[in-house]
Parts: C-alpha cells; structure tokens; sequence
C-alpha cells in the first residue's frame, strides 16, 4: 500500500468516526474508524521511513575550470590559429 492508500484509509476513518451517525448491531463504527485511522497513520510512517532510506545521494560532479591566462598558439594538428602564427 502506498502513500496515497494510506490518506484514504486516514479519510475513511475519519468519515466512520466524525461524520456518520449510523448504527449497527454489533459493530461499533466509531472504533472502525479509530482502528482505519491508526492504520493509515502506521502506514504514513512506515511508508516515510522506507523512502527515507530508498533516498541516493549523488555526489556532485566537480566543475573544471580551465585557465583563461593560458593560451596556445598552435593547434594539436600542427596548423596555425589562422593570423599567421
């Protein structure tokens, strides 16, 4: 079950508990609700400790900056930059 499985078992119980007035025999719906939302609640926090682990931090790439001051003349291929030198 995940995150959005839990909120609604959360909901769930929530409506049973606060918001209906129905009766059943032998059922008492008030505890249905508490039992769903203590679930839902288990589950959000099971849930947010597994994806806490499940996180990878990538380490960052180091940035190499080249040295403006250093300037070749000539090519690797031997020609010149086009200026005659």
């Amino acid at each position: 079950m995940g995150l959005g499985g839990c909120i609604i078992l959360i909901a769930v119980g929530a409506i049973l508990t606060f918001a209906t007035d129905w009766h059943m025999r032998g059922v008492n719906l008030d505890v249905v609700g508490v039992i769903l939302m203590a679930v839902g609640l288990i589950g959000v926090a099971t849930f947010s400790g597994i994806a806490r682990r499940r996180r990878v931090v990538v380490p960052p790439t180091p940035v190499v900056e080249e040295d403006p001051h250093h300037h070749h003349r000539y090519r690797d291929d031997g020609y010149t930059d086009g200026y005659g030198v």
